[in-house]
């Protein structure tokens, strides 16, 4: 093997990077939580998204980008109105369910995603990848039959379930879509138009739900917007070197960094059958991410 390995030949560094992903886009959950519980679901998502834009479309202008051709554009703009309904369902959920648990549910969008990429993309779909995608489902049916068990079922429950369901349906399209769109952009544009689009959705709503807070009330959502940046463009990064169907069960690591932030910042419990349905996860990731031998060769 020669001692300089491109980076579309070395399948490792995409993995690490969406790992690394998850774990800021999971803390950023942690604080939009906060700031969703304090202002509402709407405001914390168009703050977010505002904040981002203003954040990263400076540097993108500096860079004195082309205009994305109309195909392109096509593309930032689904992922844009996916992605913003998508998150505001998620961020209503959080609100009626625990951290943990939300993200747990939303697991079911990995599996959904896997047959995406093969009908939208042309991925062939590997045994490996169903057998982990399997693995992660059942840990997820024995965390989310734990938290129900327990007797946990009333309309705020309801609620938040109805919207987890919805998000997740959304989060499998927006995986899709994620890959496609960073096949045809660079991160930073990605990441740009994504807010924009978001942000506009956000605003048709904004006469009738918008109230902004005082400035010192901000710092949760400020920071959640800057960790919504770092992972984006991070998992943008890592989406156009590497397959959807290999990337997309690392998404499982997720409830790990749930588990832990809403520990330490939201002071969530965390019960034993969490534990066993992450193990289970973990074993799925593993499962679905490593290849045999012949496979790495091939790439």
């Amino acid at each position: 093997m020669p001692a300089m390995m491109s980076e579309q030949h070395d399948p490792l560094r995409p993995i690490l990077a969406v790992a690394l992903g998850i774990a800021m886009l999971s803390l950023m959950d942690a604080f939009i939580k906060s700031a969703a519980l304090a202002h509402g679901a709407y405001m914390a998502a168009i703050l977010r998204v505002g904040i981002a834009f203003f954040l990263t479309a400076p540097l993108w202008v500096a860079l004195r980008p082309r205009w994305p051709a109309p195909g392109v554009l096509r593309v930032h703009l689904k992922r844009g109105v996916v992605g913003a309904v998508m998150a505001l369902s998620f961020f209503v959920a959080l609100t009626k369910l625990p951290l943990a648990e939300t993200i747990a549910i939303s697991f079911v969008a990995p599996i959904i995603s896997l047959y995406l990429a093969a009908l939208l993309l042309g991925e062939k779909v590997r045994p490996r990848a169903v057998w982990g995608a399997l693995f992660g489902l059942i840990g997820v049916l024995v965390i989310v039959g734990g938290n129900f068990g327990r007797g946990n079922l009333d309309s705020e429950t309801g609620v938040g379930l109805a919207a987890i369901g919805i998000s997740a349906l959304l989060y499998a399209w927006n995986l899709v879509i994620q890959r496609e769109q960073a096949l045809v952009a660079k991160p930073l544009e990605v990441t740009v138009f994504y807010m924009g689009i978001a942000g506009l959705c956000y605003l048709l709503a904004a006469p009738w739900l918008f109230e902004m807070p005082a400035l010192s009330e901000l710092s949760d959502v400020a920071i959640a917007a800057i960790l919504t940046v770092a992972g984006a463009l991070t998992m943008a990064w890592a989406y156009a070197r590497a397959e959807a169907q290999v990337l997309v069960p690392l998404e499982y690591s997720g409830f790990l960094w749930a588990m832990l932030f809403g520990w330490l910042l939201l002071a969530e419990t965390v019960t034993w059958t969490a534990i066993a349905g992450a193990g289970l996860i973990v074993a799925g990731c593993w499962i679905a991410t490593t290849r045999k031998r012949t496979e790495q060769s091939a790439i």
